[in-house]
């Protein structure tokens, strides 16, 4: 499984974004996990995998602050959702409102997750990254 691609894409007024073939075709049952990404964008996972990775992370001490801070801040801010038969799904209003998105947006294959970002901060962070 391997995400890739760059996908220009809508978001209705109620948060309503249309997953594109690409990327649905990775995603067991029509389900991901979406949560809080570097950047100020939204992670996007296969179920499956997701919860590969989540178990790891239960592998640090509750001594480690650090550790508890990170796994505070990205457990919480997780949400499953489930794409219906036309391949969209209804994206929580404050993840919406953490990257920033509106009416238009860019989704991204990372490899082994996929990536939302508004279409203003994709821009900037391609542009940072072809000029240095």
């Amino acid at each position: 499984m391997v995400f890739y691609g760059e996908f220009s894409v809508s978001i209705t007024d109620g948060g309503r974004i249309a997953l594109p073939k690409k990327i649905r075709e990775f995603l067991t049952n029509n389900t991901f996990v979406l949560t809080k990404g570097f950047g100020l964008c939204l992670a996007g996972y296969d179920k499956r995998d997701w919860e590969q990775r989540a178990n790891s992370l239960l592998d640090v001490s509750l001594l480690d602050k650090e550790q508890i801070d990170k796994r505070r801040m990205l457990f919480s801010s997780t949400v499953y959702i489930e794409l219906d038969e036309q391949g969209r799904a209804v994206l929580p209003k404050g993840l919406l409102q953490f990257a920033n998105l509106a009416s238009n947006a860019f989704i991204v294959g990372v490899g082994d997750h996929f990536e939302i970002w508004g279409t203003e901060k994709w821009a900037e962070y391609k542009n940072t990254i072809e000029t240095s």
